[in-house]
C-alpha cells in the first residue's frame, strides 16, 4: 500500500478556511465581523457582489471551479468552494454576522448573472442544494439541505458555536445547467477557542460504528479510497440509500478549505453495488497537504457522519 496517506502527528492546524490566517487570529477573542453592504442588500433586490468581495481574496485555486462537476463519479475531480462569485453567480448571505446557538437560522440567495434570485434548480442526488458548513477550525461539520421560498431565499437551521464559519452552496441552476460550489464566510459571536485537529488514522468511531479507511488519497494521481462500515465488530451489510448513494464524502483542504464533494461510483439499485460494508470513493488530490474527509452514511434511518484527518505527499515524494 501506498505511504501517500500518512498517520502523521496531530494536527498541522485545521482545514482553514482561504485566509484563515484572519479568523484564527482572533482566537482569544469575540468575533466582531460586520455583514457587509452587499450582503445586507441581498432581502432588496440588489446585483450580485463584485468578484472582487470573493471571500479574502480568493487566488488562481479559483480556476479549479471549472472542469469536472463536483458531484462526478469515478473521474478526476476539482476542487471548489473558493469563491463567492462565479461566472456572474453570487452566493448572499442575509447575514455575515450571527449569533450562536443550537438552531440559529441562516439564510441566503444565489444570485444569477442578472442579479436575480435563482429559483429554478436541477435536482442533483435527491435535492435542489446542497449546504455543508464548518468552523475555521473544522469542527462542527453540518451537511443540510435548507428549504427554498418563492423569493428565492434558502433557509436553515444551523448548529452555530463562536468562530468563523465557511459555507458551501453546492447546487445546478436550470439555467445552464452547469454545477458549481460557491463558498462564503460567517461569523459567529463569542469567544472563540479552537478545538485540536485529531490526529491522522485509518480509523474513526461514531455513535457506536467503526469506520476504516483503506487506500492512499493521491496528490495529482486518481486513487480509489474504501472505507468499510462496522457495529460491535461485525460488518454493517445493510446500509440505506441516502440521498440516491450508500455514502458520500467531503474533503477539505489545509490552508484554504477548498471543497470537493465525492459520491460512489457505482449507485443502489445498480445490480453491482452493495449496500456495505465496503463504500469505494475515486478521487483526486490536486496538491499535497493535510486534508480533512467527512463521510456521510445512513444505517437504522440515521444519518452519521465519520471524520479523518490525512496526510497526502507528493507524487515524488512517495516514490511512484
Amino acid at each position: 500500500m501506498n505511504t501517500a496517506l500518512k498517520l502523521a502527528g496531530f494536527g498541522l492546524g485545521l482545514l482553514a478556511v482561504f485566509g484563515a490566517a484572519t479568523g484564527i487570529g482572533a482566537a482569544a477573542g469575540p468575533v466582531t465581523e460586520e455583514p457587509s453592504a452587499a450582503e445586507r442588500d441581498m432581502t432588496s433586490g440588489t446585483g450580485p457582489a463584485e468578484e472582487g468581495d470573493a471571500a479574502h481574496g480568493d487566488d488562481a485555486h479559483g480556476d479549479d471551479a471549472h472542469g469536472d462537476d463536483a458531484h462526478g463519479g469515478p473521474a478526476a475531480q476539482a476542487f471548489t468552494g473558493l469563491q463567492v462569485s462565479e461566472d456572474g453567480y453570487t452566493l448572499a448571505l442575509a447575514d455575515r454576522a450571527l449569533p450562536a446557538g443550537p438552531a440559529t437560522p441562516v439564510a441566503f440567495r444565489v444570485l444569477a448573472p442578472d442579479g436575480h434570485p435563482v429559483t429554478d434548480y436541477t435536482v442533483s442526488h435527491d435535492e435542489d442544494l446542497h449546504l455543508i458548513a464548518v468552523r475555521r477550525d473544522l469542527a462542527g461539520f453540518q451537511h443540510v439541505h435548507p428549504d427554498l421560498g418563492p423569493d428565492g431565499v434558502w433557509s436553515v437551521p444551523l448548529d452555530l458555536s463562536p468562530g468563523t464559519w465557511r459555507l458551501f452552496a453546492d447546487f445546478t441552476a436550470t439555467a445552464d445547467g452547469e454545477n458549481r460550489t460557491l463558498g462564503a464566510d460567517l461569523a459567529v459571536a463569542g469567544d472563540y477557542t479552537p478545538a485540536p485537529l485529531p490526529e491522522p488514522s485509518r480509523t474513526t468511531e461514531v455513535d457506536g460504528y467503526t469506520v476504516t479507511l483503506d487506500g492512499d488519497l493521491l496528490a495529482g494521481e486518481e486513487a480509489d479510497l474504501t472505507l468499510s462500515v462496522s457495529r460491535g465488530g461485525a460488518p454493517v451489510t445493510d446500509l440505506e440509500p441516502y440521498l440516491a448513494a450508500f455514502g458520500h464524502l467531503v474533503a477539505l483542504r489545509d490552508g484554504d478549505l477548498a471543497y470537493l464533494h465525492v459520491h460512489p461510483a457505482g449507485e443502489p439499485g445498480d445490480g453491482v453495488t452493495a449496500p456495505g460494508p465496503d463504500i469505494t470513493f475515486t478521487t483526486t488530490a490536486p496538491s499535497a497537504g493535510t486534508y480533512r474527509l467527512f463521510l456521510d452514511f445512513r444505517h437504522g434511518g440515521v444519518v452519521r457522519t465519520a471524520a479523518f484527518t490525512v496526510v497526502v505527499d507528493t507524487h515524488e515524494e512517495h516514490g511512484s
